[in-house]
Order: C-alpha cells, then structure tokens, then sequence
C-alpha cells in the first residue's frame, strides 16, 4: 500500500490531471482493496483497462499491476514534458530570429540605408533553394548567405562571400548528357579521326568496353602523354564525340601557380575558384 501510495503521489505532483484534494482523499483509505478501486478510478486510463482492474481478485496482484500502470502514465507524462519543451525551445528562436529580422529591416529603413540587403538576401535565397544543388552544398549556401546578410555591403569579405554565392548558383547542376557506349562507333569514329596510335586507341576502346559492362561512371582517369601535336587533345575530343559528351579544354600553358587550378582561399581579396 506505501509503495502505492508513494507512486500516486508522484504521479500528482507531475500530472494537471488529478488535484491535490484527491490524494487527500486516497491516503485516508485504509483497506488495501478499496485504495486500489479508488486510485484506478481517478487514473486517466481506458474504461476497459479499469474493468479489467477491478476484476483482479487477488488484491495484491491488483496492487502490483496499479504500480505498473502509474509507472507507465509517469514514463509517458515525462516523454511528452521533454517533447513540450524542445517545441517550446524551437519556437522561442524562430520568433527570436524573425523579430530581430524585423527589427533590422526597420532600423534600415528608418535610417534611410540604401545599403540594405533584404531584398537581395531573399532573391539569393530562392535561387539556391531552386537551384538543384545537392542537400549538404544547399546547406554550406545557405551558411554563407546568412553571414552575408550580417556584414555591411562595405566589408571586404561580404564582397568575397557573394561571389561565392554566384560562382554556386553559375554551377550547372541539373544539367548533364547521357552517355551513349556504342564500341563500334566510337572505334569509327577514332580511326576516322586519327591514323595509328593502335594501342592508344585499343586502351580507349578497353576502358569502354569496362564502362560499359561495370555501368558505373566511376572509373580510373585516362592520362595521354606525349609531346605537342601528337593528338592527344584531338583523342580526347573524339572520346566525347563517341560517348555524346561536351568537350571541355582547359589550357595550362604558361601556369606556375598551383591556386590556378585549386583556387585561392577565400581569405584573400578578390579570391577565385580554380
């Protein structure tokens, strides 16, 4: 009966669903039976579970099987306690974040700023969110555009942020070719191009072969080496006529930085990709 007693206590200190006055009540009740009818009837548990309760004869095993469903109501009220306050929490700081929004926005019009990004900021926003882009890029975007939104147009590094932002949104990201794998045309169309070069052109034709078979666009990187006008540019051309691929060539003659094809950090002014 203590430990009953106990545990119902417990369950009204943390429950709005049972008053003070009824705890008052129970603990007056000296016959073990008649305390556990009582506090099943001020449960707020199904009809049928209190049916089922009260149809217990052992008074002992009614007892036990009390203390485990105020086990179970306290297990649950602290559950949904937690839940109220990580909404709660939640709520406090959006509302934080758009009244400071709000404020800013008034502070700048007030004071005339002709610098204000509101507009701009929310214009960026959209685009990225439209742009395709994968989630974790999305989200490294959207950093940026809030610490973008905090500086004023005159820091050198709002500059360097925005363009970080626009070479993003400049990234074809939902635009790409289908590979078409065809061994007898791309072997025409590299001995129509290119006179010789049969074991250069046996390796192209083993690699495609390889893509083909494996269906997967992962693959170890071809490397031509040789010196100039030995066709090495116009073999590459020629592999990405055969898979229906876009031709991209990048000169890097005259190159001695290695931030050319790296790209520069962003901690310089004027910082470009590579």
């Amino acid at each position: 009966m203590r430990t009953l007693l106990e545990h119902f206590e417990q369950y009204i200190k943390v429950s709005k669903k049972v008053s003070n006055e009824t705890f008052a009540t129970v603990a007056d009740v000296e016959e073990p039976g008649r305390l556990a009818d009582l506090i099943a009837s001020h449960l707020p548990i199904k009809t049928k579970q209190k049916q089922e309760i009260l149809e217990i004869v052992s008074v002992k095993e009614r007892l036990q099987t009390l203390i485990s469903i105020i086990q179970d109501e306290q297990e649950l009220l602290s559950l949904e306690k937690k839940i109220g306050q990580k909404v709660k929490r939640s709520m406090e700081r959006t509302q934080k974040e758009y009244f400071l929004r709000e404020q800013m926005k008034a502070i700048q019009t007030e004071l005339g700023d002709k610098e204000g990004k509101g507009g701009e900021v929310e214009e960026l926003r959209e685009k990225i969110e439209q742009s395709g882009m994968p989630e974790e890029t999305m989200k490294a975007a959207l950093k940026e555009l809030d610490r973008y939104e905090k500086l004023p147009a005159s820091s050198a590094e709002s500059g360097v942020i925005r363009n970080y932002i626009d070479w993003l949104l400049a990234l074809p990201w939902t635009e790409a070719t289908e590979d078409i794998i065809d061994l007898a045309h791309s072997e025409e169309i590299l001995n129509n191009d290119h006179y010789g070069l049969e074991k250069v052109k046996e390796r192209v034709l083993e690699y495609l072969a390889v893509q083909k078979l494996t269906n997967s666009l992962k693959g170890p990187i071809l490397c031509l080496v040789g010196p100039p006008g030995v066709g090495k540019t116009s073999l590459a051309r020629s592999i990405a006529t055969s898979l229906n691929r876009n031709f991209v060539r990048v000169s890097l003659g005259g190159v001695r930085d290695e931030s050319e094809i790296r790209g520069h950090r962003r901690t310089y002014v004027g910082a470009m990709p590579g």
